[in-house]
C-alpha cells in the first residue's frame, strides 16, 4: 500500500522559515519521484518543486525558485521541504505526493503524481 504523510506545518512570521516533512512507504526503495505542493483558498493546487529519489534530480517551479529547496534520505524514505524568507502570500495547505513507476518526472504538476497525503496547514503571519 502506497502512502505519503506529511508533517511540520505550523504558524510562522512573514521572512521566517520551515521544514516539512513527506514519510514515503509501501514504495519501491529509490523508484518514485516526490513532489511537493500547495493549495491556497480559493486557489487551484500548484506544484512547488519535486524530487527523483534515485538519483536526486529536481523539477522546480517559479513558486520554488530562491526559497524554498527540496531534499532526501533515502535510508529514510523521507523528503523535505526547506522553506526560507517565507511570505504571507505562502499561507496555504502543503501537500507532498508520491509519483510511482512508470516515472514520467517531466513536470512538476499534481496530474502526474498519484499517492496524496493528507496535507499540512502552513500560516505566514504577524
Amino acid at each position: 500500500q502506497f502512502q505519503v504523510v506529511e508533517s511540520g506545518g505550523g504558524l510562522v512570521q512573514p521572512g521566517g522559515s520551515l521544514r516539512l516533512s513527506c514519510v514515503a512507504s509501501g514504495f519501491i526503495q529509490g523508484y518514485y519521484a516526490i513532489g511537493w505542493f500547495r493549495q491556497a483558498p480559493g486557489k487551484e493546487r500548484e506544484g512547488i518543486i519535486c524530487i527523483r529519489m534515485s538519483d536526486g534530480n529536481t523539477l522546480d517551479t517559479e513558486s520554488a525558485k530562491g526559497r524554498f529547496t527540496i531534499s532526501r534520505d533515502n535510508a529514510k524514505n523521507t523528503v523535505y521541504l526547506q522553506m526560507d524568507s517565507l511570505k504571507p502570500e505562502d499561507t496555504a495547505v502543503y501537500y507532498c505526493a508520491g509519483q510511482i513507476p512508470p516515472l514520467l518526472f517531466k513536470t512538476c504538476v499534481p496530474a502526474e503524481y498519484d499517492v496524496w497525503g493528507q496535507g499540512t496547514q502552513v500560516t505566514v503571519s504577524s
